[in-house]
């Protein structure tokens, strides 16, 4: 679930990107974009196949750091940050509601890969020492 809710916000971002190059300062909120679904992307292939609390971690920090933009720059008008533009939009439109609610998802899912890592890695140790003693008791 925490890949898919990342790869379904990545998808959302690197679509709407070119729509949000004119929104820019020295950044443009295109690249910005841009960089969200590179970021999700990443998370979502990590959540995936390298099962690491730090690959857990940055998952939840890509899920809950672009859910948090995405709920301050709709409630809240920021103005323009340094480089970066005013991103102030305080419309719900389909696919805003759609990355916050992937985002959303990707943040319980992270949340019980963190909470469950000790007790998943423990498991899987545990069942390599099973099938160790097994072996070499000549057993299947």
């Amino acid at each position: 679930m925490a890949a898919a809710g990342l790869a379904v916000n990545a998808y959302v971002h690197a679509d709407l990107a070119d729509a949000y190059d004119l929104v820019s300062e020295n950044i443009s909120q295109g690249t910005l974009f841009r960089i969200e679904a590179a970021l999700g992307s990443l998370a979502a292939l990590l959540v995936l196949v390298w099962h690491r609390l730090i690959s857990d971690l940055f998952a939840w920090c890509v899920a809950a750091g672009g859910l948090a933009l995405l709920l301050v720059y709709r409630y809240v008008d920021v103005g323009t940050l340094g480089p970066f533009p005013n991103m102030y939009e305080p419309l719900w439109y389909t696919e805003k509601s759609v990355a916050a609610i992937a985002q959303a998802v990707a943040v319980l899912a992270t949340v019980f890969l963190l909470v469950t890592h000790h007790w998943r890695r423990g498991r899987g140790a545990h069942a390599g020492l099973g099938n160790r003693r097994r072996r070499r008791a000549g057993g299947s």
